[in-house]
């Protein structure tokens, strides 16, 4: 196990997976109870990578490599560092709780429904494990699948066009970053006689800028569209407002964050000078501000609860990005911390969404009104919420957003002005969000039977309450994780 750890996180949904194929169809109980063991299952086998990474070591660790298609240069080459660290801890967190708030919400397709979410888990964990760019863009497409799936059989009313849209956007800008990625292949057979997709051999290349610079916009578009970027975010709200609730909580909790650690593990490090392109710096740090203003502006005007909740995330993804571009230790920081608070946070809000619909079978803002009057543990909970993804302090938003408005400060002053007024806007819209949903008089008499928390959703919501606290009141473990591999990659764009 010890030497094979990584490997084990890996497959151990897998092999909860094909468990899963066999058991009857009909026997709906003991699939819902095996996809709930499978998933803790997958929790628990990454609990040891915390509690074994060194904080102070250099490079990556529990590296495994083996020949795989050793003609064609490509291995089965896996490991982490702090930043692929937090982002396997979350897709495992994250991964455990969709499973479980799925457990009364879906009825029908029980096994298949289960059976993607174990697929999906797969490949996300996949995506942040890959040092082999062939395997890394296996695992990428891998993702496209079961959500395509989730969304378009279990959910909503216009879920085929949110699933098709989702899936083409998609595969256009992976299309694209599969070409940037062909582009770093071919030129290392040039410089050194043998091919090779590693990350650690990609990063002996000697670009010119101009290459440099043209396979940058090639991967861009692919992670990008994961982000999402503006304007490249027209799929989120679409597939978030059509996806069951477990989807939309993977969705926007993990997914996303595949398109930053896409920057994070190969445009920054493979592309350094093209990375600290002036204009190219310039240009992502504009969409950055557009998103995070566009994001915020637009969640003020819904009067779906489900589609605030999703343009806020193209507000917050703004700040990562915006983080990630500073180039400097406290932008990339703050990146990462906002990213797993991001997910902690937007996973909680879309949750309790989805508690809510499930009592009431709507959406609709205006419909919901003195919530906390009967549903007050419920009130709680998404104030405390609100309060995380506005940015509170002693609450996770708070450290992720300050920590990059100091790197946006030290990079350019104006960008933290502009972002500034993000945070300002974050507030307006969750503030105005509880207080017409759970302050005031009960506008409707469907209201007033609603039950308040069961224990099993209090069970899933708790996990992730707890953590959003415990970043926002102690968060030096995270910067310690983070300080050797950011260090290493504000090195070589600096150079």
């Amino acid at each position: 196990m010890t030497d094979h750890l990584l490997s084990i996180v890996l497959c151990t949904p897998l092999v909860g997976l094909l468990v899963l194929l066999v058991i009857p169809s009909e026997n709906r109980s003991l699939l819902r109870i095996w996809a709930n063991v499978a998933a803790f299952a997958g929790f628990l086998v990454s609990l040891p990578l915390v509690f074994r990474f060194n904080s102070s070591a250099s490079g990556f660790q529990f590296v495994e490599r083996a020949d795989w298609i050793p003609s064609l240069g490509v291995h089965y080459a896996i490991g982490i560092d702090g930043i692929s660290l937090l982002l396997v801890m979350l897709s495992t967190v994250i991964g455990l709780i969709a499973v479980l708030c799925s457990w009364v919400s879906v009825e029908t397709r029980v096994k298949g429904y289960y059976a993607m979410f174990l697929l999906l888990q797969v490949g996300i964990i996949g995506v942040f494990v890959s040092l082999d760019a062939f395997l890394f863009y296996v695992f990428w497409e891998l993702v496209l699948i079961p959500m395509y799936f989730i969304i378009g059989l279990w959910g909503g009313p216009r879920r085929l066009y949110a699933a098709i849209k989702f899936f083409l956007f998609t595969l256009v800008g992976s299309v694209l970053m599969l070409l940037g990625l062909l582009a770093l292949y071919y030129l290392h057979l040039q410089q050194f006689g043998y091919y090779s997709f590693e990350i650690s051999e990609l990063m002996k290349l000697n670009l010119p800028l101009a290459t440099q610079q043209w396979i940058f916009w090639a991967l861009f578009f692919g992670f990008a569209v994961k982000v999402p970027m503006f304007p490249l975010h027209t799929w989120l709200p679409d597939a978030h407002v059509e996806a069951p609730t477990g989807g939309s909580v993977v969705l926007a909790s993990v997914m996303l964050k595949m398109g930053t650690y896409g920057f994070m593990r190969f445009s920054l490090p493979l592309l350094p000078q093209a990375s600290a392109d002036r204009m190219i710096v310039q240009i992502i740090a504009v969409l950055s501000i557009i998103a995070i203003l566009y994001g915020a502006l637009v969640s003020l005007v819904q009067q779906d609860w489900k589609k605030l909740v999703a343009y806020s995330s193209v507000s917050h993804m703004g700040f990562c990005t915006l983080g990630i571009f500073a180039l400097n230790a406290n932008g990339l920081v703050g990146s990462v911390i906002q990213q797993v608070s991001h997910g902690i946070t937007t996973g909680l809000l879309f949750l309790l969404v989805g508690m809510v619909y499930e009592r009431r079978h709507t959406r609709e803002i205006g419909n919901f009104g003195g919530l906390a009057q009967v549903m007050p543990k419920f009130a709680v909970a998404f104030a405390i919420a609100m309060f995380a993804s506005a940015g509170l302090p002693l609450l996770s938003g708070f450290v992720g957003e300050f920590t990059i408005l100091q790197g946006a400060f030290q990079a350019n002053r104006t960008w933290a002005v502009w972002a500034v007024f993000g945070v300002v806007l974050a507030a307006a819209y969750l503030l105005w969000l509880y207080q017409r949903t759970m302050l005031g008089k009960i506008t409707h008499d469907e209201n007033r039977l609603l039950r308040d928390l069961s224990w099993r959703e209090g069970a899933v919501l708790l996990p992730l309450i707890a953590w959003t606290f415990w970043i926002g009141i102690y968060p030096k473990p995270y910067f310690d994780i983070l300080a050797k591999p950011v260090a290493e990659i504000v090195a070589r764009t600096h150079k």
